[in-house]
């Protein structure tokens, strides 16, 4: 993994390969931004580069070169160097007592973190923590990570991933440097599908997201997607609110799920708003009020309301515009 395959985030990466080039890599970084847009894989092209045996700038070729990058096909599935080590909520559970279930807990940064970071690199360059979806830390494991994070030991560094850099402890942001990664331009997410063989027509739906793109072009969930807006649609049209909420029923789909169904129906209620502006504008007007409808569910989802209560509602009051 090179800077170099990491499309769209040119200014994220050359604040990188200038504190490379220039023998002045922080010891804490902070890589903040939408999910599924660079920020793994730049953390990776970071942590090559340290450990890399001719290096930095990583030569992609040695040994600690590839093991930096490649992770073990058994549980848990960590990079094969050992001085790149991975930290993330149920990564370890087969060796961790605690399950976890609220976020990353105080024994996996003790266990894995504190009782790593005391000792040398194994092979004498560096050592390298990623933590994935770092928001998720406990409270109590945040504060164990302090210390370290302040006074950390010669040749250590961390890389702290995050799409909610709020939720991260003022502590943890005030002793981590920020390395803004943003939204992927349509041009690239498509450039990204068309060299996996995806249809790139999703693009413009995937937020900047090229996970969320992948996601989008496969296509069974395409199949899934363009299923559930129709029903809405048919739903809608029909004589009572019967039809709404057997759709209902039979779509008992998970939070992000549901949300992830409704931002496509979003889409589609906006391209039909858009098309009709013209010739009908207000039918144009309703299907602009009803997209609204979806949005202020999709905000209710986030806030943990129930999803069948949450989908029912919005028909109800979707029927009624």
């Amino acid at each position: 993994m090179a800077f170099a395959d990491i499309l769209g985030q040119e200014p994220a990466i050359r604040t990188l390969e200038r504190a490379l080039e220039s023998g002045r890599v922080h010891h804490a970084y902070r890589f903040e931004g939408p999910d599924g847009v660079g920020k793994e894989l730049a953390a990776f092209a970071l942590a090559q580069a340290l450990v890399c045996e001719k290096g930095p700038p990583a030569c992609g070729q040695c040994s600690a070169c590839h093991r930096a990058t490649t992770l073990a096909e058994t549980k848990p599935e960590v990079p094969l160097h050992p001085d790149v080590v991975l930290v993330e909520r149920g990564l370890y559970r087969d060796v961790l007592s605690s399950s976890e279930a609220t976020g990353i807990g105080i024994e996996q940064v003790r266990r894995i973190v504190l009782g790593r970071v005391g000792f040398t690199p194994h092979e004498g360059r560096a050592l390298v923590f990623i933590v994935r979806a770092a928001d998720e830390l406990t409270q109590q494991a945040a504060n164990a990570l302090l210390k370290t994070l302040e006074e950390p030991t010669s040749r250590t560094h961390f890389v702290l991933l995050t799409s909610k850099p709020s939720r991260l402890l003022d502590t943890i942001r005030s002793r981590t440097l920020p390395v803004r990664f943003a939204p992927l331009p349509d041009n690239v997410v498509a450039r990204i599908l068309e060299q996996k063989g995806l249809d790139p027509t999703v693009a413009p739906l995937a937020q900047g997201s090229a996970s969320l793109a992948l996601l989008l072009a496969d296509p069974e969930r395409q199949a899934d997607r363009e299923s559930f807006v129709s029903g809405v649609f048919q739903a809608l049209e029909a004589a009572d609110l019967v039809s709404a909420l057997k759709l209902g029923e039979s779509r008992r789909a998970e939070r992000q799920e549901l949300a992830e169904l409704l931002g496509h129906l979003g889409q589609a209620l906006a391209s039909r708003a858009r098309a009709d502006a013209g010739s009908q504008p207000a039918r144009a007007e309703r299907l602009a009020q009803q997209y609204g409808v979806v949005l202020a569910t999709i905000g209710e989802l986030e806030k943990n309301v129930q999803p069948a209560l949450a989908f029912e509602s919005m028909m109800v009051q979707l029927r009624q515009i």
